[in-house]
């Protein structure tokens, strides 16, 4: 199955009414991706896995004009060292590629923190598996969906 069809079955299941768009622009960064929608880079959900102590993968959705703080993520998590997946940790643990790793559908289930950040918009963009589709949610449903723990995530303040 492609990794498209996998976000749609997952949104289809969970009773979403979103739709993948499958773009000819890509949408591999927050700025392509707020681009090719026309929308405001904020609204734009970066889906970062991280690694807690080199084991136990995080999942991170931050704002697309924030930038994730790996100190606070790790205060949150309760953990002793957070680190960036690589490429390869991250499909392993998503079943994604990197560019396209939507916030949902996950080979394993994956602890989730949001960037509060994403609370500013009623409607958020995020990758729907590949790096040319997204799909646009309700935050609210997005937060309800992931069950992620919303929290300041992000650098600065």
């Amino acid at each position: 199955m492609k990794s498209i069809d996998r976000v749609r079955e997952y949104l289809e299941q969970h009773h979403i009414t979103a739709q993948v768009k499958e773009l000819d622009a890509s949408t591999r960064t927050a700025s392509l991706a707020a681009q090719a929608v026309n929308a405001p880079l904020g609204s734009i959900v970066k889906s970062l896995v991280f690694l807690a102590n080199d084991t136990r993968a995080i999942l991170a959705l931050v704002a697309g004009d924030q930038r994730a703080d790996v100190e606070k993520i790790a205060r949150i998590v309760d953990a002793a060292r957070v680190r960036i997946a690589t490429g390869d940790e991250v499909r392993a643990h998503t079943g994604f590629a990197i560019g396209g790793v939507p916030p949902i559908a996950h080979a394993e289930k994956i602890e989730t923190v949001i960037d509060r950040t994403l609370s500013r918009f009623e409607k958020v963009w995020a990758a729907a598996g590949a790096p040319n589709a997204l799909f646009e949610i309700e935050t609210q449903k997005l937060f309800e969906l992931t069950r992620g723990r919303v929290a300041d995530i992000a650098q600065g303040d």
